[in-house]
């Protein structure tokens, strides 16, 4: 079969492979939709520190079942389709058993430790299994909208950390998709006011902006932001803010321009060449600002994922707008790089 391999930081390749025997505690699957996000971008010019031998990449996943070993659990058949978790908990670990799976200690990840969905066959191994990180998808929800359940759940996991309330103004930064289903899950579960969205790539925002429609758009490439959005809320500053970038001036401005009281989602990681920020703790202290890191998601917020996109309280579909073969999957990664979709999804 074909998949994207990833052999070195700069070296990945459509190649032939073995395609994968299911073992007896195991779920193959066809894969149907494997989305890109901008980790694959990451992992295909760095590596990661969690690959260390040539793997397929891809970790937004939904399919059909193929086969299932005879030891396996969850009680799935051929035919069914189902979604797969990326980050995968152990279930045994002290924050697993106080029910954080989300930073569970002892994390492994499809598309890393496992093979991933960049393939036209995909092995579901029994670490998923057992955590009932394997999904059906609801009726009426397609493929490709089931692949981006991931990157949604990690939106989701974020966001109930905020303490967000009705009418709360809303400033995210990125405008990438994940900075569109920030919008979607703010305005669907949580019923924000104002919406603001801020990047410095005037196609790409005016891309997302033509899909998710915020009441603001701010170009921070020609507008001091800080500024912008304090004159907005005539002083006050924004109640939620959520960086969905990987920009340490970002972490920066968000502080900066916090209403009292604000809460704020540090949800795109910092590179690890330069993870650090300039804190005026001060500002955290007498405005009781209310700062928030974000790690991925846990199997629960993947099943909310796609209940809320099954019931239309938060649309995807329209988020995704590139599909590409798997025999392009190089190049989607490319569109991903340049910002020229919102969303691209492998269709292998």
């Amino acid at each position: 079969m074909r998949a994207l391999r990833y052999h070195a930081p700069g070296d990945v390749r459509i190649e032939d492979v073995p395609e994968p025997v299911c073992g007896p505690d195991e779920v193959k699957i066809r894969v149907r939709n494997c989305s890109t996000c901008g980790t694959d971008v990451k992992i295909r010019a760095n590596g990661h520190v969690n690959i260390t031998r040539t793997t397929t990449m891809g970790h937004e996943v939904a399919g059909e079942v193929v086969e299932v070993g005879a030891a396996a659990v969850g009680g799935f058949r051929p035919g069914d389709r189902v979604q797969v978790i990326a980050a995968v908990p152990c279930g045994d670990c002290h924050e697993c058993r106080r029910g954080w799976m989300a930073v569970c200690q002892n994390q492994t990840s499809v598309g890393y430790q496992y093979d991933g969905g960049f393939a036209e066959y995909m092995i579901v191994p029994p670490q998923v299994l057992r955590v009932d990180g394997l999904n059906r998808i609801p009726d009426g929800v397609g493929f490709p909208e089931a692949s981006a359940a991931e990157p949604l759940a990690c939106a989701i996991n974020a966001q109930e950390q905020l303490g967000i309330e009705e009418g709360d103004f809303t400033v995210v930064f990125g405008a990438g998709p994940i900075g569109c289903m920030h919008i979607r899950v703010a305005r669907g579960l949580h019923k924000v006011g104002t919406v603001v969205l801020v990047d410095i790539n005037a196609e790409r925002l005016a891309l997302s902006a033509a899909a998710v429609a915020p009441d603001i758009v701010i170009d921070a490439s020609k507008v001091d932001v800080v500024a912008e959005v304090l004159r907005l809320t005539e002083g006050r500053g924004a109640d939620v803010i959520i960086t969905a970038t990987p920009a340490n001036v970002v972490q920066e401005q968000a502080v900066a321009m916090a209403a009292r009281n604000g809460r704020i989602s540090f949800f795109g990681g910092l590179p690890k060449t330069n993870p650090t920020i300039t804190l005026d703790s001060n500002l955290v202290h007498y405005r009781q600002l209310h700062l928030h890191g974000a790690n991925g998601s846990a199997p629960a917020h993947h099943r909310a994922a796609l209940g809320y996109i099954a019931d239309g309280s938060i649309p995807v579909g329209d988020l995704i707008t590139e599909r590409l073969p798997l025999e392009r999957a190089a190049e989607a990664l490319d569109i991903v790089a340049e910002g020229r979709a919102i969303k691209v999804t492998i269709e292998p």
